[in-house]
């Protein structure tokens, strides 16, 4: 017997959004469901599950016309506590296989909430952090990815879950922060705290102050002064 033909929405899907959207499946959840014009990853009664792997901005426009509409939505985000990098030839073969020394943390989902801080106050809105580990696979395209001599990501691939948070409020969101913070504190204190870069404690601070989970409190020499409200 021939395989049933592949959903709307599946015929570009990628490994790694394929296995997280199987990881989050529930038995009785729909796959590929339109809800008002849009196709949803899975729906679960009155939830909307959207696996979103990268670029959160992208699906701003959608995301706020299903919370327009009253819709519960979850974006399920995947962050790599550790990565190994593949690189293959034009033929697939497998040249190298390292890990990668970046490890990923919760708090790195700031980087893509600051494409919408302004959503993450509104009750319909949960997002699920998953720790996993990953293969990222890359070949060689001379003249891209001048960072990486050429080499550019064509695939990631989910080789196992490790942990998930599921941010549901703004009481959610203040767990994230550091308990070592004095009460008036820096984005330079917050990253200190946190043990990640001042680039992820500046997107942290920025989608905190947006949903009122910390407020600006003066200011250190050039540097903003923050204290959670």
């Amino acid at each position: 017997m021939a395989d049933p033909p592949p959903r709307i929405g599946t015929l570009r899907e990628k490994p790694l959004h394929a296995s997280l959207k199987m990881w989050c499946a529930l038995p009785n959840d729909d796959v590929e469901c339109p809800v008002d014009g849009f196709v949803i990853d899975l729906v679960r009664d009155h939830l909307l599950i959207e696996v979103q792997t990268r670029g959160f901005s992208s699906m701003k426009p959608k995301l706020a016309a299903l919370l327009g509409s009253g819709h519960q939505v979850r974006i399920v985000h995947p962050i790599a506590t550790t990565k190994w990098i593949v690189k293959v030839d034009e033929d697939g073969t497998i040249l190298s296989r390292r890990r990668s020394p970046k490890r990923g943390a919760v708090t790195d989902v700031f980087a893509e909430l600051v494409s919408f801080p302004e959503y993450l106050s509104d009750s319909g809105l949960e997002i699920e952090v998953v720790l996993t580990i990953e293969e990222e696979w890359r070949h060689h395209t001379p003249g891209r990815s001048w960072r990486r001599r050429g080499w550019s990501v064509f695939e990631r691939r989910l080789l196992q879950v490790i942990d998930s948070t599921l941010l549901r409020d703004a009481e959610d969101l203040r767990h994230l922060l550091p308990g070592n913070l004095p009460e008036l504190f820096t984005t330079t204190d917050l990253a200190a705290g946190l043990g990640r870069p001042l680039r992820t404690a500046q997107q942290m601070a920025y989608c905190l102050r947006k949903t009122g989970v910390i407020a600006s409190a003066g200011k250190r020499g050039k540097s903003v002064e923050y204290q959670v409200t």
